[in-house]
């Protein structure tokens, strides 16, 4: 009599449990911070939704129920974005800057803000009594003007008030100025010189002097001006 045998299947080691997965993180979420909800901003006017058959309150109902499907304990809060009737651009960025979304916002700044006007540098027409800042004509007064002549015409060189007056007002002048008055003149002209006012300087108990810069051009006439000695 043989024994018969017994086939056993061979015992397998146990299956560990699978560990849970990591929840994901969100691309927009630094470290150190964690997300506590979020924003959908949905771009559909109310004509757009009867058109479709439904209507805003209805959409915003069904998102809601089927959020309250997906995780039971989420709290919701609707908000509607207004805008002026007839109000250009695409529904969801109307929609994202009505409701203060900061990327949003930046880019709206960046279109609204001009681009700085290029700097063109200062041009002072001699030939023509005429002083340019980038590409706009100065408001000099012809006194000014003169002024700015004298000093431009003995460039890098300090002119003292006293010579200023002698050499640019005459005894026929309806005013004859001090050196007081020679300041305020001074003044004047760099304050309508704007950004370039340092090309005239002033030389502490001196007097004055013009630097010309890299952006600073003078145009002449063919001839050499009478006033240049």
């Amino acid at each position: 009599m043989s024994l018969a045998t017994i086939d056993r299947a061979p015992l397998s080691a146990p299956v560990p449990a699978a560990a849970p997965a990591a929840p994901r993180r969100l691309h927009a979420v630094p470290q150190g911070t964690e997300a506590r909800g979020f924003a959908l901003y949905v771009g559909l006017d109310e004509f757009s939704a009867i058109e479709a058959g439904t209507d805003l309150s209805y959409v915003v109902d069904q998102l809601k129920k089927r959020l309250a499907e997906l995780v039971p304990s989420a709290e919701t809060y609707a908000s509607v974005a207004l805008a002026p009737v007839g109000s250009g651009g695409r529904d969801v960025d109307v929609v994202r800057l009505a409701l203060q979304d900061p990327a949003a916002l930046a880019k709206h700044r960046q279109v609204e803000e001009p681009a700085p006007k290029p700097r063109g540098g200062v041009i002072i027409d001699i030939s023509r009594k005429r002083v340019q800042l980038d590409g706009d004509t100065a408001p000099l007064t012809y006194k000014e003007f003169e002024l700015l002549q004298y000093l431009v015409l003995r460039e890098g060189r300090t002119v003292g008030r006293d010579e200023l007056i002698a050499s640019l007002w005459s005894a026929g002048d309806d005013e004859i100025p001090n050196e007081r008055t020679i300041d305020v003149h001074v003044r004047r002209l760099r304050a309508k010189l704007g950004d370039y006012e340092d090309i005239v300087r002033t030389v502490r108990g001196v007097g004055y002097r013009f630097d010309r810069h890299a952006d600073v051009s003078i145009r002449q006439a063919s001839t050499p001006s009478p006033d240049f000695f």
